[in-house]
């Protein structure tokens, strides 16, 4: 199989005003314009298809990412069989917002898949992924069996050096990882970094052969083309499951970056924690991965 390199893009400073396009029909979406992107930009109290539209624009639309005739795909977090209101996957509708965006910039294809934790299909379904995905016009597809999955060598890789990864982030031209911030009772915080378990088949070497590290091995292999972290409702404790909505803080939130250490840097600041906290952070910025320092980034705050 042949596995196609990830476009690569410079990240340079400068200051623009977001703005929501949330009641704005789909085809204005395709009139964005190119512009130079932050490191970094961060939204917030706004609903989850707003807090897209302002960070993408920011960007200068999903047009600077996603090549006409590309094949796209969305990685949210979708490994719980739980209803939005817990927290455990990402919001259905910064999904679909995200799809929606894809598809007008001239995407052929956009696909939806997370090897999960509870059965697929449960998961798929009681998320409202699956509606969303449907009804935006993306395509949800199965991630289930290891016939999905194809081996490749993490050369980086300190405890991880090989891996099988699911054959449609091997092929596509665009990955863009959407995962949900929340707590985690082994690697303390869930974002971008540690949702790539959801396009690999064995999870459980991961969690055997220090987790931590095989999360920054793991990111050397494969950097998204656009992490967007979903914190409208953030998990605060009991994670990654859930177990109650009264463990959930509403924070209407969103960050976005084209690099995934210092979008995963940002969001454990906002859940309260320093990014040093996080064992996976600071090994990834030291195997060259990103930049965890936030000082030296340049960043877009927006609030709707």
């Amino acid at each position: 199989m042949n596995r196609r390199e990830f476009i690569k893009k410079s990240v340079a400073a400068g200051i623009v005003t977001g703005s929501a396009l949330m009641a704005a029909p789909v085809s204005l979406f395709a009139e964005e314009k190119k512009q130079k992107p932050y490191d970094l930009v961060a939204v917030k109290g706004g609903e989850p298809a707003a807090l897209f539209d302002s960070a993408i624009s920011a960007l200068g639309g999903m047009v600077a990412f996603v090549p006409k005739n590309s094949t796209v795909v969305v990685k949210p977090n979708i490994g719980w069989d739980a209803d939005p209101r817990r927290a455990a996957n990402t919001h259905p509708e910064l999904v679909k917002q995200i799809i929606r965006h894809c598809l007008s910039a001239g995407a052929k294809k956009v696909y939806v898949f997370d090897n999960t934790c509870d059965i697929w299909t449960r998961t798929y379904k009681n998320s409202g992924i699956e509606y969303a995905v449907n009804d935006a016009g993306g395509t949800m597809i199965p991630a289930n069996t290891e016939r999905y999955f194809h081996p490749v060598t993490v050369d980086k890789g300190k405890r991880l050096n090989q891996a099988k990864v699911h054959e449609q982030v091997l092929e596509a031209d665009v990955f863009i990882n959407v995962p949900v911030l929340k707590h985690h009772s082994s690697a303390k915080l869930t974002i971008g970094m540690k949702n790539h378990m959801g396009i690999v088949w064995d999870r459980g070497y991961w969690h055997r052969n220090d987790l931590n590290q095989c999360i920054a091995d793991f990111a050397t292999f494969k950097k998204p083309d656009l992490t967007v972290v979903d914190a409208y409702n953030v998990l605060m404790k009991h994670g990654p499951r859930g177990v109650s909505e009264k463990d959930v803080v509403t924070m209407k939130s969103l960050i976005i970056s084209l690099d995934p250490v210092a979008a995963d840097a940002a969001a454990a600041k906002m859940f309260g924690m320093e990014p040093s906290d996080l064992s996976y952070i600071s090994m990834a910025a030291a195997m060259g991965v990103g930049n965890m320092d936030l000082t030296k980034a340049s960043i877009k705050r927006i609030k709707l």
